[in-house]
Protein backbone atom coordinates (compact mmCIF):
# COMPACT_ATOMS: atom_id res chain seq x y z
CA UNK A 1 0.00 0.00 0.00
CA UNK A 2 1.22 3.53 -0.53
CA UNK A 3 1.97 5.81 2.53
CA UNK A 4 -0.12 9.23 2.74
CA UNK A 5 0.80 11.63 0.63
CA UNK A 6 1.92 14.47 2.81
CA UNK A 7 1.05 18.35 1.61
CA UNK A 8 3.80 20.55 1.56
CA UNK A 9 4.16 23.31 3.73
CA UNK A 10 2.20 26.24 2.56
CA UNK A 11 4.22 29.47 1.85
CA UNK A 12 3.69 32.27 4.94
CA UNK A 13 3.06 35.07 2.33
CA UNK A 14 2.44 37.38 5.47
CA UNK A 15 6.35 37.04 6.57
CA UNK A 16 7.96 37.64 3.04
CA UNK A 17 9.59 40.59 2.85
CA UNK A 18 8.82 43.61 1.35
CA UNK A 19 11.05 45.63 -1.19
CA UNK A 20 8.66 49.50 -1.04
CA UNK A 21 10.88 50.00 2.25
CA UNK A 22 7.56 51.84 3.95
CA UNK A 23 6.69 50.60 7.84
CA UNK A 24 3.18 50.92 8.55
CA UNK A 25 2.29 52.29 11.54
CA UNK A 26 -1.10 50.74 12.45
CA UNK A 27 -2.69 47.46 10.44
CA UNK A 28 -4.74 45.04 11.69
CA UNK A 29 -8.50 44.76 12.48
CA UNK A 30 -11.26 47.05 12.90
CA UNK A 31 -14.94 46.58 14.14
CA UNK A 32 -15.03 42.70 15.19
CA UNK A 33 -18.12 42.21 17.76
CA UNK A 34 -17.26 39.82 20.36
CA UNK A 35 -18.91 38.22 23.02
CA UNK A 36 -16.73 39.28 26.35
CA UNK A 37 -17.11 39.23 30.26
CA UNK A 38 -16.30 43.21 31.96
CA UNK A 39 -15.17 43.17 35.63
CA UNK A 40 -17.71 45.56 37.83
CA UNK A 41 -17.03 46.93 40.96
CA UNK A 42 -20.55 45.65 42.28
CA UNK A 43 -21.70 42.64 40.87
CA UNK A 44 -18.13 41.07 39.80
CA UNK A 45 -18.93 40.54 35.78
CA UNK A 46 -21.52 41.37 33.43
CA UNK A 47 -22.05 39.86 29.76
CA UNK A 48 -21.97 42.06 27.04
CA UNK A 49 -20.65 41.88 23.31
CA UNK A 50 -17.80 44.69 22.46
CA UNK A 51 -16.51 46.24 19.72
CA UNK A 52 -12.60 45.47 18.95
CA UNK A 53 -9.86 47.56 17.14
CA UNK A 54 -6.53 45.81 16.95
CA UNK A 55 -3.70 47.03 15.75
CA UNK A 56 0.30 46.79 15.89
CA UNK A 57 3.03 48.11 13.95
CA UNK A 58 4.41 46.61 10.97
CA UNK A 59 8.05 47.03 9.99
CA UNK A 60 9.29 48.04 6.44
CA UNK A 61 10.95 44.47 6.00
CA UNK A 62 7.23 42.68 6.36
CA UNK A 63 4.77 41.97 3.65
CA UNK A 64 2.20 41.83 5.74
CA UNK A 65 0.77 40.71 9.46
CA UNK A 66 -1.11 37.75 10.67
CA UNK A 67 -4.67 38.89 10.95
CA UNK A 68 -6.04 35.56 12.43
CA UNK A 69 -3.81 36.04 15.45
CA UNK A 70 -6.06 38.84 16.52
CA UNK A 71 -9.21 37.06 16.77
CA UNK A 72 -7.44 33.76 18.21
CA UNK A 73 -5.78 36.28 20.89
CA UNK A 74 -9.64 37.49 21.86
CA UNK A 75 -10.85 33.62 22.02
CA UNK A 76 -8.03 32.46 24.44
CA UNK A 77 -9.25 35.13 26.67
CA UNK A 78 -12.93 33.83 28.22
CA UNK A 79 -12.21 35.65 31.76
CA UNK A 80 -13.70 38.53 32.83
CA UNK A 81 -11.57 41.98 31.18
CA UNK A 82 -11.19 44.47 33.37
CA UNK A 83 -9.42 47.63 33.78
CA UNK A 84 -6.47 45.63 35.50
CA UNK A 85 -6.41 42.80 33.04
CA UNK A 86 -6.15 44.96 29.63
CA UNK A 87 -2.36 45.81 29.94
CA UNK A 88 -2.06 41.44 29.84
CA UNK A 89 -3.76 40.99 26.70
CA UNK A 90 -1.88 44.00 25.23
CA UNK A 91 1.08 42.81 25.89
CA UNK A 92 -0.03 39.17 24.64
CA UNK A 93 -1.14 40.83 21.03
CA UNK A 94 2.46 42.15 20.53
CA UNK A 95 3.70 38.84 21.49
CA UNK A 96 1.94 36.97 18.95
CA UNK A 97 2.33 39.40 16.35
CA UNK A 98 5.52 39.94 16.83
CA UNK A 99 5.62 43.48 17.17
CA UNK A 100 7.38 46.24 18.90
CA UNK A 101 4.26 48.41 19.14
CA UNK A 102 0.42 47.81 19.32
CA UNK A 103 -2.95 49.14 19.69
CA UNK A 104 -6.27 47.94 21.77
CA UNK A 105 -9.44 49.39 21.45
CA UNK A 106 -12.52 47.74 23.13
CA UNK A 107 -15.88 49.80 23.10
CA UNK A 108 -18.81 48.29 24.98
CA UNK A 109 -22.58 49.19 26.65
CA UNK A 110 -21.69 48.76 30.19
CA UNK A 111 -24.69 48.70 32.98
CA UNK A 112 -25.05 50.21 36.72
CA UNK A 113 -28.14 49.60 38.97
CA UNK A 114 -29.44 52.86 40.07
CA UNK A 115 -31.58 53.85 42.81
CA UNK A 116 -34.41 56.45 42.80
CA UNK A 117 -34.24 58.88 45.25
CA UNK A 118 -37.49 58.63 46.96
CA UNK A 119 -39.24 56.15 45.93
CA UNK A 120 -36.13 53.74 45.66
CA UNK A 121 -37.61 52.01 42.89
CA UNK A 122 -34.59 50.31 41.00
CA UNK A 123 -33.57 50.39 36.94
CA UNK A 124 -30.13 49.97 34.84
CA UNK A 125 -28.76 52.75 33.35
CA UNK A 126 -26.58 52.23 30.15
CA UNK A 127 -22.96 53.79 29.54
CA UNK A 128 -21.22 54.02 26.59
CA UNK A 129 -17.67 52.64 27.66
CA UNK A 130 -14.33 52.18 25.75
CA UNK A 131 -10.94 50.80 27.44
CA UNK A 132 -8.20 51.26 25.01
CA UNK A 133 -4.66 49.64 25.52
CA UNK A 134 -1.80 50.84 24.12
CA UNK A 135 2.26 49.39 23.83
CA UNK A 136 5.21 51.95 22.47
CA UNK A 137 8.94 50.75 22.95
CA UNK A 138 7.76 48.27 26.02
CA UNK A 139 5.70 51.24 27.53
CA UNK A 140 2.08 50.27 28.22
CA UNK A 141 -0.51 53.39 28.34
CA UNK A 142 -4.15 52.91 29.57
CA UNK A 143 -7.23 54.90 28.83
CA UNK A 144 -10.86 54.52 29.69
CA UNK A 145 -13.33 56.78 28.24
CA UNK A 146 -16.89 56.65 29.54
CA UNK A 147 -20.09 58.76 28.22
CA UNK A 148 -22.33 60.09 31.29
CA UNK A 149 -26.00 61.54 30.39
CA UNK A 150 -27.15 63.76 32.99
CA UNK A 151 -29.63 66.91 33.76
CA UNK A 152 -27.84 70.42 33.90
CA UNK A 153 -30.21 73.38 34.39
CA UNK A 154 -29.42 77.28 33.01
CA UNK A 155 -28.39 79.56 36.38
CA UNK A 156 -29.28 82.59 33.64
CA UNK A 157 -32.44 81.08 32.99
CA UNK A 158 -33.29 80.92 36.75
CA UNK A 159 -32.05 84.46 37.59
CA UNK A 160 -34.48 86.59 34.85
CA UNK A 161 -37.47 84.01 34.91
CA UNK A 162 -40.49 84.31 37.58
CA UNK A 163 -40.93 81.09 37.80
CA UNK A 164 -39.29 77.81 36.03
CA UNK A 165 -36.00 77.55 34.44
CA UNK A 166 -35.33 76.04 30.88
CA UNK A 167 -33.27 72.75 31.67
CA UNK A 168 -31.55 69.68 29.18
CA UNK A 169 -30.30 66.72 29.15
CA UNK A 170 -26.27 66.62 29.19
CA UNK A 171 -23.72 64.69 27.80
CA UNK A 172 -20.06 64.50 30.01
CA UNK A 173 -17.58 62.16 28.30
CA UNK A 174 -14.30 61.65 30.03
CA UNK A 175 -11.48 60.04 28.46
CA UNK A 176 -8.76 59.86 31.20
CA UNK A 177 -5.16 58.16 31.33
CA UNK A 178 -4.96 56.30 33.95
CA UNK A 179 -1.71 54.88 35.57
CA UNK A 180 -3.41 52.57 38.65
CA UNK A 181 -6.79 50.95 38.80
CA UNK A 182 -9.74 52.94 38.14
CA UNK A 183 -12.81 51.18 38.26
CA UNK A 184 -15.48 52.07 34.95
CA UNK A 185 -18.28 53.44 37.77
CA UNK A 186 -15.97 56.13 39.61
CA UNK A 187 -15.29 57.70 36.91
CA UNK A 188 -19.21 57.69 35.62
CA UNK A 189 -20.30 58.81 39.32
CA UNK A 190 -17.83 61.93 38.83
CA UNK A 191 -19.69 62.89 35.96
CA UNK A 192 -23.14 62.39 37.78
CA UNK A 193 -22.25 63.72 40.87
CA UNK A 194 -21.04 67.21 39.08
CA UNK A 195 -24.52 67.46 36.94
CA UNK A 196 -27.39 69.83 38.02
CA UNK A 197 -28.99 66.40 38.91
CA UNK A 198 -28.69 62.56 37.54
CA UNK A 199 -30.71 60.75 35.13
CA UNK A 200 -32.68 57.34 36.07
CA UNK A 201 -33.85 54.49 34.24
CA UNK A 202 -37.17 54.75 36.33
CA UNK A 203 -38.85 57.60 38.40
CA UNK A 204 -42.17 57.66 40.37
CA UNK A 205 -43.81 60.62 41.19
CA UNK A 206 -42.35 61.31 44.49
CA UNK A 207 -38.53 60.85 43.07
CA UNK A 208 -39.75 63.32 39.98
CA UNK A 209 -40.35 66.10 42.44
CA UNK A 210 -37.06 65.55 43.69
CA UNK A 211 -35.11 65.88 40.68
CA UNK A 212 -36.85 68.40 39.49
CA UNK A 213 -36.61 70.33 42.97
CA UNK A 214 -33.01 69.20 42.73
CA UNK A 215 -32.13 70.78 39.27
CA UNK A 216 -33.51 73.98 39.81
CA UNK A 217 -31.28 74.20 43.07
CA UNK A 218 -28.32 73.25 41.76
CA UNK A 219 -28.33 75.21 38.15
CA UNK A 220 -25.08 75.35 36.14
CA UNK A 221 -23.67 76.72 32.84
CA UNK A 222 -22.11 74.10 30.34
CA UNK A 223 -18.92 76.24 31.81
CA UNK A 224 -19.13 75.29 35.47
CA UNK A 225 -20.21 71.72 35.01
CA UNK A 226 -16.72 71.12 33.06
CA UNK A 227 -15.08 72.86 35.64
CA UNK A 228 -16.18 70.92 38.62
CA UNK A 229 -15.76 67.48 36.66
CA UNK A 230 -12.13 68.71 35.69
CA UNK A 231 -11.69 69.56 39.50
CA UNK A 232 -12.41 66.01 40.75
CA UNK A 233 -10.10 64.27 38.06
CA UNK A 234 -7.14 67.19 39.36
CA UNK A 235 -7.46 65.55 42.52
CA UNK A 236 -6.79 61.94 41.61
CA UNK A 237 -3.24 61.01 41.52
CA UNK A 238 -4.62 57.57 39.48
CA UNK A 239 -5.32 59.89 36.92
CA UNK A 240 -2.11 60.98 34.49
CA UNK A 241 -3.72 62.75 31.59
CA UNK A 242 -7.65 63.76 30.89
CA UNK A 243 -9.68 65.55 27.94
CA UNK A 244 -13.36 65.99 29.67
CA UNK A 245 -15.91 67.40 27.40
CA UNK A 246 -19.63 68.31 27.90
CA UNK A 247 -22.08 68.32 25.63
CA UNK A 248 -25.64 70.36 26.19
CA UNK A 249 -28.85 69.48 24.44
CA UNK A 250 -30.66 72.80 24.36
CA UNK A 251 -34.34 72.73 25.25
CA UNK A 252 -34.89 76.45 24.12
CA UNK A 253 -32.28 76.63 20.92
CA UNK A 254 -31.51 74.60 17.88
CA UNK A 255 -28.06 74.16 18.73
CA UNK A 256 -26.18 72.57 21.76
CA UNK A 257 -23.90 74.06 24.08
CA UNK A 258 -20.27 72.30 24.30
CA UNK A 259 -16.83 72.49 26.41
CA UNK A 260 -13.50 70.97 26.50
CA UNK A 261 -10.78 70.57 28.95
CA UNK A 262 -7.40 69.06 27.94
CA UNK A 263 -5.34 68.45 30.89
CA UNK A 264 -2.03 66.65 30.96
CA UNK A 265 -0.94 66.41 35.27
CA UNK A 266 2.99 65.39 33.95
CA UNK A 267 3.54 68.40 32.32
CA UNK A 268 2.18 71.15 34.80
Amino acid sequence: MNAPHKPAPLEDVQSSRDVRNIAINKVGIKSLRHPVKVADRADGVQHTVAGFDMYVYLPEHYKGTHMSRFVQLLNSHEQAISVASFEQMAREMVGKLEAESGYIEMRFPFFMNKTAPVSGVQSLMDYDVSLIGEIRQGVFTQTIKVVVAATSLCPCSKKISEYGAHNQRSHVTITAQVNDRVWLEELIRVAEEEASCEVYGILKRPDEKYVTEQAYDNPKFVEDFIRDVAARLNGDPRIDRYVVEVENFESIHNHSAYALIEHDKRTA
